[in-house]
This record gives structure tokens, C-alpha cells and sequence, in this order.
């Protein structure tokens, strides 16, 4: 067994599928001295028991390349390292009982070819070409990818770790981690064989995460949001009829939640049943001390329901008995997702953990861990999977709440309208009871409860599991946007994730982290923030409050992630404060928007677009800013919470005359697409730059020295190769959905990036990134119908001229 080092660049703690891979990749990409701790030995903990199922399968972009990226590398990992993978493809099913299945199949398979991977919509007769075991009768369709398949997890575990020492890599097993501190910029890893002093900690440690991440409480971490719940899968006895015949693909029916595949000469069914089982909350049932190669007991009643659908579905099943039931512990984040980047607030140190499907997804997780830690960012934008998606409001309770809402509807199709109940009501606005009682559906930004549209009656959620347009929300937000085009409309937008920069230099130190120039005194601007190989960062709005004190506004869901950015170079002699919490923000916009405000603030209405005053309600100052997301004359009202129910009462009272209507973020989506304004991780992602973003006029690259300048000069040398672009689209009752592609002549330019309904315009319209160059008539896959769509002059296509803003 190998010797303890005294001291390594990374430190990886966990030695299952995701710790070795990130491991592998590390060397693969020069980094030699690097080590992997195990307190037990490898593949111990959800490792060793998982299914090893491989699909690519996925309605999230980052999650389809992760899975994508895992399944071609194991393709040759075995060949590379010289350990041989049981890794078989034989392809795989997935069934439709319904038209909006199958057009989530048709948008998943648009979404692969998109990424170079084929999959196939099917009939019901050439589903049974497939699988001849299979009854089909009650289908609508299904998808079919030959690609998919299964692996032997530990088998691969080996692989990665035999491929992690070919490169240098040592792995000290049965070295249980026991203390982590910090000295000066070093970490300290203490274990039971000694210390390791390191550079970089990676938290890889599966279902013990949460024991790891309180090593790092006292240096600004937090509780990895992750619960575990008990997933069962069981295997039958030898089935005759499969022993003489090629291997049966395998079947997903989402539909009725469980896999089948073939095991051998038997197959192996995995339910997820709703009504999951979760493990190690309460004191009744303690997590023992290790539990790394146990299993719970079986609990086949829970899943009675679903062998019998399956049973149904391939009658080979229940033709034999059962070999051996296995119900192991499975982790899982509130959204399914993997945590794989920086630990929030912590130096040099990242998670990789929370894997629910860790086998499939660990190839491209290890990709991402070593490009986090060598390079400093990843290739791909990785903010659906990145820890800092989740911030405080993330307890245990609201973990463990998602955590089961997410298995229990494992196969669910996410619909943009369908909110899901779990865990909710963590962070509202002192203003959530008037909006209670003005009737409004909420859902959630960032944990924030924010109103999304103000129905004439509650809204069945079971009536927007559609991707219709004219769902129980469509009335409401026509009405919500009329009000904002006609009169005037009004929508809380607490949660605004809001930074005090202030002391002197805090103006000079900002021109050096963003691309472009800092407004005067009393004016606003946008300011993009790149990564050093010169893609979208993030964006914030810079108000200049006056010489050296500055008010940061970001995104409600860019919370940590943008503080982590604002933190990481921040001169000691700056303050950076955040007052997200103890502020809330009101938007007063319409062609009325100045009359409403004119009877309740002190202010001078007369200042133009895009700056900002100290104003007054009620004898106490507020910052009022001149602008509006929704495109219309408008201004912002960020003032104290303690004045925030009052201030809201006075501009609806104020407003009524008007024809004021308080609006929610549906109506104010549709507005800001309609104005071709781009949305933070839905538009604006790190898989553009700022210059295919169209950001030009925020770019600076005469000014000194910034992140990025270096790129961002190469590629406006060389000019950009693909562009954003606004696109009225032919859509009959479904807009675009997000990543449908985007053709010209046969061949495919671009990408959806976000789609509405334009109730001002009258027309869908859709944002995309397109290939530099491309104008006039395109066509947008909408569940796998092609539909005609013009490409617009201009993103904006609700007042171009910006005449009704500047009002």
C-alpha cells in the first residue's frame, strides 16, 4: 500500500466513480502530483451497488454533454489503460404514452443531434422491431438510442484508477479523512496515516459529503444541500428465451418510472417509486460509522405496483423468479443535479459530490473537476450542475424536501409552467401576503417566492403539464401585459441579489475586472464580466451612487456565484456588502408609470433613461432608478424593507386612476424577449462570448488590463463566427423551447436560447445564437416540426427606437 505524501498540488477525498475519474483527469492533463484518499476501499459507498446504466438522455444541455462525454470515453478508456470494462451498448427504448412525451422525446433528440448524437423517433411497430419481448399497444411512440447501455461501475472505478497511476496519481485507500485546516494559502488534510498539505481539496465523497463539508465550516463553507434516499433494483433468475438471442435493448418508460434491461440471461428492473424512502435524517435512523459495502433491507412491497406494470410490459419478467434484490443508498441534490465546481466561499476548494446517476455522469464530471482546478473554468457552461446554484436558503429540511420530490418524479417532464410544491416559501418578500391576497400563483428565483401572474382563479398544477401556449396562466399574462404596453404595471422583484462596493479606489479596482467603463455619478450601465478565455462571466448593473460608493445588481440566482467572483480579487481595503436581505425592489413601468409615482415619491421624474437619485417615501431615502427590463417608460424602486409594504400600498392606491395592474415574471419574460434583452443563464452563458452576445458597446479593449482582453482582441481581430439574434417565429400554439435548432438551406445555424409569446407584437419570438452571417428566412424545430421564422433587423422588436423608454 502506498505511503502517505507529506504534501500534494489536489487532494481528491472519496474513491468511487467520480473521485478516480476527476483523478484520471488531472493527469491527463499534466498534473502529476496528485492524490485520492479513501477511507474505505475503491467503489466503496453508492459506487459499488449502482445499476450502471449509461444513457445520454437528458432535457439539460450541460447534463447531455457530461453524459455524452462519459459514454465516448468509455468507448476506450479500457483500451487506454489496459484494464479490461464490462461496457456493453445495446441500445435503448424509451417509451411515450402520451403527445407531450413524445414531444419532450422530440426535443431531446433535436437536442442531441445538435451535439453530434443520433437519436430516433419510433413508431409503435418499430419499437417492437427492437424489443420483441415488448408489448406496445397502449404506446403514442417512443425514442430509440443505439449508444445507451450499461457498465460494470467498479470495473470502471479500476479503470480510472489504473489510468490515474499510469500518470502519476497516487491512491492511499483505508484513509479515512479526519480534520481539514487552513495555514496561510495551504490546505492541511489530516487523516488517520498523517497530514497532506495541498493546494486544492476536492470533496468527491458521495453520501459522507455532508461529514466533509463541516470540516470546512470555520473557513466560510456551508452544509452540502444533498439528502439519500433508498433506491431498489432487482434481478430474476435465468430466463430460457433470453439465452439464444441477441441481447434485448434496454426499456425506459418514464411513463410508468422504471428501466429494464438485460442482465446476463435475466433482466434487471429499477423502479423509482413514488412514495421513495429517505435515509439518515432523523435521530431514529442514524447513518452507521461506515457503510461502505452494505445494503438496506428489501422493502419489494414499495415497488409492488411497478414489477407489475412492468410484468405487463414484458411478460418474460414475471415468467421466472427473483435472483437477488439490491436497495442501496443514493444521493441526491434538491434538483436532481449534480453539485461539480467551487465550494461556495472557500478557496481553492470544489464539490463533487450529490451523483445521483454518478456512473454515467462520471466521465464528464472528472473533465469538468480537472478543468475547474487547472484552468480555472470549464469548456462547457456548467451553472446547472455548479454548488453555488444553491445558497442558504438550502437547509437540510428543504434538501431532504426536494430530494424526495425529485425521486419520486424521476421521469417527470419539467414544463416552464408546472412549479413544483416541495420546499418552498424559504426566502419571501415582505410583500408576499398582498400578493397572496391579490390572487397570485408564485414560484421560485433564487428560493425567492415571486409572483408569476395574477389568475382569476387558482391554478390546477396538473393543467400545466403542457407545453401549450394558451394554458390557466395565458389570460393573465395578455391582461399583465396590456396594463405594462397601455397603461401601467407594477411587479416585486425582491430577491435582486444587491452588493455595496464603497472606499476609496472601490471605482479604479472595478474598471480592471470588467470589459468596459464605469458610468458618472448619478448614471446606471451594464457591466460583463469574462472569463479569462474571454466568454460571458457574468453581468451586473453598476449604479453610481457617487464618487467611490457603488450599488452592484445581479441576478437573484448569480448570488454566490457573483459574489465569488466579486470576492476572489478584492483589494482589503474595499468593503463589499451585501443588502440582497434587508432591501426589496419595486418596478413602477408603463406609459403611466409617471403619473403613479409622481403622488407617492419625492423625486425629479424629469431625469432621463438610465439614471439614478437618491429619492424619498415617507421622509425616508430610496435609490430610484430610471429604467425598465420590461422596455417601457419606467423606474426602479430599491428601498428598505421596513418601508416596502407601506411604499407598495401608496403606488397601487396611487395607481388605480392609472389603470395600474401588479404583473408577475411571466408577463415581465414575455416583455423583455419581446425588447431583446437577454437572460442571465438562460441567453447570456458561459458558451458565448460578449461579442457574439452583441455586447460590443460594453467592450473597452483601449483600456487596460482586464480578464479576457487578450481573448476578446483575438476574436475581434478575427471577427465572431456566430452572433445573437431575435427571430419571429411561425409557431402554431407551442413557442420554440429552449435549445431547439435552428436550420438555413438544410444545414443547422444556430441555437434557441429563450422563447414567448409577444402579446405586444402579437408574434412568437424567439432569441438565438446564430452563425455569424445568417440573415432572412431560417426554419426552428419545434418538437420535431420544422417552422418558418424570419430572422429580425434588430433584437428589439417592440420599439426599436427606444422612443416609449426614453418617454
Amino acid at each position: 500500500m502506498a505511503d502517505l505524501p507529506s504534501t500534494a498540488r489536489v487532494v481528491i477525498i472519496g474513491g468511487g466513480a467520480v473521485g478516480t475519474s476527476t483523478l484520471y483527469h488531472l493527469t491527463k492533463m499534466g498534473w502529476t502530483d496528485v492524490v485520492l484518499l479513501e477511507k474505505n476501499e475503491l467503489t466503496a459507498g453508492s459506487t459499488w451497488h449502482a445499476a450502471g446504466n449509461c444513457p445520454k438522455f437528458s432535457g439539460n444541455w450541460a447534463i447531455m454533454q457530461i453524459q455524452g462525454y462519459s459514454i465516448e470515453l468509455f468507448e476506450k478508456l479500457g483500451d487506454e489503460v489496459g484494464y479490461p470494462i464490462n461496457y456493453h451498448q445495446t441500445g435503448a427504448v424509451r417509451l411515450a404514452h402520451s403527445v407531450e412525451r413524445m414531444r419532450e422525446f422530440h426535443h431531446v433528440a433535436d437536442m442531441a443531434r445538435s451535439q453530434g448524437w443520433e437519436m430516433d423517433i419510433l413508431t409503435n411497430e418499430e419499437l417492437k422491431a427492437h424489443v420483441p419481448q415488448m408489448e406496445t399497444h397502449d404506446l403514442v411512440g417512443g425514442l430509440w438510442d443505439k449508444r445507451d447501455g450499461d457498465i460494470d461501475p467498479s470495473q470502471l472505478t479500476q479503470a480510472y484508477a489504473t489510468g490515474a497511476r499510469q500518470g502519476g496519481a497516487q491512491i492511499i485507500r483505508f484513509c479515512p479523512v479526519t480534520s481539514i485546516d487552513r495555514d496561510g494559502d495551504e490546505w492541511i488534510v489530516t487523516s488517520d496515516k498523517g497530514e497532506i498539505r495541498c493546494e486544492y481539496v476536492v470533496n468527491a465523497a458521495g453520501y459522507y459529503a455532508q461529514d466533509i463539508a463541516k470540516m470546512f465550516l470555520p473557513f466560510g463553507g456551508r452544509i452540502t444541500p444533498q439528502t439519500v434516499l433508498a433506491h431498489q433494483y432487482l434481478v430474476t433468475e435465468e430466463i430460457p428465451e433470453l439465452k439464444d438471442t441477441a441481447v434485448m435493448p434496454m426499456i425506459r418508460d418514464p411513463d410508468s418510472s422504471y428501466y429494464l434491461r438485460q442482465e446476463k440471461h435475466g433482466l434487471l428492473l429499477g423502479p423509482y417509486e413514488n412514495g421513495g424512502r429517505l435515509h439518515w435524517e432523523v435521530p431514529s435512523d442514524p447513518r452507521p460509522d461506515d457503510f461502505s459495502f452494505q445494503l438496506f433491507p428489501d422493502d419489494l412491497e414499495r415497488i409492488e405496483w411497478y414489477i407489475e406494470d412492468a410484468c405487463a410490459r414484458v411478460p418474460l419478467l414475471g415468467s421466472v423468479g427473483l435472483q437477488r434484490v439490491i436497495n442501496g443508498p443514493i444521493p441526491y441534490a434538491p434538483d436532481g443535479n449534480p453539485l461539480i465546481g467551487p465550494m461556495p466561499g472557500v478557496p481553492n476548494a470544489f464539490e463533487a459530490c450529490a451523483f445521483t446517476f454518478g456512473i454515467t455522469q462520471s466521465g464528464g464530471a472528472g473533465k469538468c473537476m480537472a478543468e475547474w482546478i487547472v484552468e480555472g473554468e470549464t469548456e462547457w457552461d456548467t451553472w446547472s450542475v455548479d454548488p453555488r446554484r444553491f445558497t442558504g436558503y438550502a437547509d437540510q429540511a428543504y434538501s431532504d424536501a426536494k430530494g424526495l420530490e425529485i425521486y419520486n418524479h424521476e421521469y417527470a417532464t419539467h414544463f416552464h409552467h408546472l412549479q413544483w410544491p416541495a420546499g418552498r416559501d424559504k426566502r419571501l418578500s415582505v410583500l408576499h401576503d398582498r400578493h397572496t391576497a391579490l390572487g397570485a400563483e408564485f414560484g421560485p428565483f433564487g428560493g425567492w417566492e415571486r409572483a408569476v401572474c395574477y389568475p382569476d382563479a387558482p391554478i390546477d398544477p396538473a393543467d400545466c403539464a403542457t407545453y401549450e401556449r394558451e394554458g390557466p396562466w395565458h389570460v393573465a399574462v395578455e391582461r399583465e401585459c396590456a396594463a405594462v404596453r397601455d397603461t401601467a404595471g407594477m411587479i416585486d422583484l425582491s430577491g435582486f441579489t444587491k452588493f455595496l462596493l464603497q472606499g476609496e479606489g472601490a471605482l479604479d479596482w472595478l474598471r480592471t475586472r470588467i470589459t468596459g467603463g464605469i458610468p458618472k455619478v448619478g448614471r446606471m450601465s451594464l457591466a460583463y464580466f469574462a472569463t479569462e478565455s474571454g466568454r460571458f462571466h457574468t453581468e451586473m448593473t453598476v449604479i453610481r451612487r457617487a464618487e467611490d460608493d457603488i450599488m452592484l445588481i445581479t441576478a437573484a440566482v448569480a448570488e454566490w456565484h457573483d459574489l465569488d467572483i466579486l470576492r476572489a480579487s478584492l483589494p482589503d481595503h474595499l468593503t463589499l456588502t451585501s443588502i440582497t436581505e434587508d432591501s426589496m425592489a419595486i418596478l413602477v413601468t408603463g406609459p403611466k408609470a409617471r403619473d403613479v409615482l409622481a403622488g407617492v415619491v419625492e423625486a425629479d421624474l424629469s431625469l432621463g433613461w438610465l439614471s439614478h437619485q437618491t429619492a424619498t417615501f415617507e421622509g425616508a431615502p430610496l435609490d430610484l432608478l430610471r429604467v425598465s427590463y420590461a422596455g417601457e417608460l419606467g423606474w426602479e424602486l430599491h428601498l428598505p424593507n421596513t418601508h416596502g409594504v407601506a411604499a407598495w400600498d401608496a403606488l397601487m392606491a396611487a395607481g388605480e386612476p392609472h389603470g395600474l395592474k401588479p404583473i408577475g415574471m411571466y408577463a415581465l419574460d414575455s416583455l423583455r424577449i419581446e425588447k431583446g434583452y437577454m437572460g442571465w443563464k438562460h441567453d447570456l452563458t458561459g458558451d458565448y462570448t460578449p461579442f457574439e452576445l452583441g455586447c460590443d458597446r460594453f467592450i473597452k479593449l483601449d483600456k487596460p488590463d482586464f480578464p479576457g482582453r487578450a481573448a476578446l482582441q483575438r476574436e475581434h481581430q478575427q471577427g465572431v463566427k456566430q452572433r445573437m439574434a431575435s427571430l419571429t417565429v411561425k409557431a402554431n400554439g407551442c413557442e420554440a423551447p429552449p435549445l431547439a435548432s435552428v436550420w438555413q438551406n438544410g444545414e443547422q445555424v444556430g441555437l434557441v436560447t429563450s422563447s414567448a409569446w409577444g402579446f405586444r407584437t402579437g408574434q412568437s419570438i424567439s432569441l438565438a445564437m446564430l452563425t455569424a452571417g445568417t440573415t432572412g428566412t431560417v426554419e426552428v424545430d419545434i418538437f420535431g416540426t420544422r417552422t418558418e421564422a424570419e430572422i429580425a433587423p434588430q433584437m428589439a422588436q417592440w420599439d426599436p427606437e427606444n422612443t416609449r423608454i426614453r418617454a
